[in-house]
């Protein structure tokens, strides 16, 4: 295959940048809305199950309609993928936003059991169902623009930006439900208080459709754009057959880095209240100081990743939460505002290490052509299996086996599971081109070693190949 250098992608890191920044506020406002129903579970568990006569119960049933939502995700990722790979990624970004931004708000207006009876939890569900058929397009493809955005050798630090859009929403879900509990009395938070921080999410959302609104589409996309009448589109049973090694892998990343998020970032504040018995207002202001360490150490990570390897920062990643897990929840569980902060720090930095190499990562699995459908199907189904049914899965195992411990042992099986995946089925892919497409560059140095060394830099030579 002749290398054409006219077909290397030049990007302006400036450009990168604000692409960067503009999908990251999409992100904060995906788990904005994540965030505070889960810092918020009690309080909507008593609002809409209150016939649930059982506290813990109530709690099983709220994260439930949590895990429930993420079914619509794999359906998302279906219809989005479909239209992102063959309309663009732009489009989908858009769309997602908005529909994120309107099932937000929706929560925060809905009756209560008491008022409406069995429909207030009906439609809670509905408003889930809408935040997972939307997110099942936006983080895939927030993920895609992005690694499709940015020089090769700065993919892993630039994607860690989606990633710390995740925590500072969460940052932000956490500090107004930590204000609002603060300056109301528990029965202004439980009356009305607890609607406040859903209704913010519309002009949220609205801020991010302005700042996407003014993205241009990625210039890998619009390579192979160029070359569309020479290729035929590939089914998704095709694309299962013939790359099933890098679906299983991206399944299995996508099952511990999210079991591992949602453990830590939806679970653990009930689990500090429920199980722990600290406070409200404690729980949520130890892990929003936990988040605000990890925004620095996830683009740390994400620039040793570039320097590295990813694969090496994910082995560090899943080697720590293999030995440490149910150490962290036994130091959460000596119930001492020093021991609970210790454990927490401990899960927060091992997590730091997929949120910086991660969004870099997933979409170097896979060609230009099928990125985006592939990524999005692939991410949902395994969020949706395992990710949404975290709290949930978390909660009982706590309840049928009275172990307090028990959550860390499935954080543990999984981590080791995700070790030897990682060790045996995955090579690093930082710095090299994506699947089939030529190096993406932001300097004429660059250009020009690209250039004189095209065999050093082609990744996509040899997949091309072997494809």
């Amino acid at each position: 295959m002749k290398f054409n250098k006219k077909k290397i992608n030049v990007v302006d890191i400036d450009i990168a940048k604000k692409s960067v920044f503009a999908t990251g506020v999409g992100n904060a406002m995906e788990w904005f809305d994540f965030g505070l129903y889960s810092y918020l579970a009690v309080i909507i568990s008593q609002n809409f199950f209150s016939a649930v006569e059982n506290d813990q119960l109530k709690l099983v049933f709220t994260f439930a309609t949590f895990a429930i939502a993420f079914l619509m995700r794999p359906l998302g990722g279906v219809i989005f993928g479909k239209i992102g790979d063959k309309l663009g990624r732009k489009v989908v970004l858009t769309t997602t936003i908005i529909l994120m931004a309107f099932s937000t708000l929706l929560i925060g207006l809905l009756p209560t059991y008491d008022q409406i009876g069995i429909w207030a939890p009906i439609l809670l569900l509905i408003a889930r169902i809408i935040q997972g058929f939307s997110t099942g397009g936006e983080y895939a493809g927030a993920m895609v623009y992005i690694a499709e955005s940015s020089p090769d050798n700065k993919r892993n630090v630039l994607g860690s930006g989606l990633e710390i859009g995740t925590l500072v929403g969460y940052i932000l879900a956490s500090l107004l439900a930590s204000l609002l509990f603060f300056i109301l009395s528990d029965k202004q938070m439980a009356s009305w208080g607890w609607r406040i921080p859903f209704l913010l999410g519309l002009p949220l959302g609205l801020i991010g459709f302005y700042l996407r609104r003014s993205l241009g589409e990625t210039p890998i996309f619009e390579n192979e754009l160029s070359n569309e009448d020479e290729v035929e589109e590939e089914s998704f049973l095709s694309i299962l057959k013939n790359h099933k090694k890098d679906v299983f892998v991206c399944f299995v990343a996508v099952a511990f880095f999210n079991i591992t998020n949602y453990m830590l970032l939806s679970y653990m504040p009930s689990y500090l209240n429920e199980i722990i018995g600290l406070s409200n207002t404690v729980g949520t202001v130890l892990i929003t100081a936990v988040m605000i360490l990890m925004v620095p150490l996830a683009l740390m990570f994400g620039k040793l990743s570039d320097k590295i390897g990813n694969k090496k920062v994910f082995l560090i990643g899943l080697g720590g939460l293999s030995l440490l897990s149910a150490f962290s929840f036994y130091l959460i569980n000596l119930n001492g505002l020093v021991f609970v902060s210790i454990g927490i720090l401990i899960l927060g930095v091992l997590l730091a290490t997929y949120e910086g190499t991660m969004p870099g990562t997933l979409p170097t699995m896979f060609y230009t052509d099928i990125r985006y459908r592939t990524l999005a199907i692939t991410f949902n189904v395994s969020v949706s299996i395992f990710g949404g049914t975290t709290p949930l899965v978390a909660t009982w195992l706590v309840h049928a086996t009275g172990n307090h411990l028990a959550p860390a042992f499935y954080l543990t099986i999984v981590s080791i599971i995700g070790f030897f995946v990682i060790l045996f089925l995955f090579a690093n892919t930082a710095g090299k081109s994506l699947k089939g497409s030529y190096p993406t560059v932001a300097s004429k140095s660059e250009y020009n070693e690209a250039v004189e060394n095209p065999k050093d830099s082609l990744w996509w030579h040899t997949e091309q190949t072997e494809k």
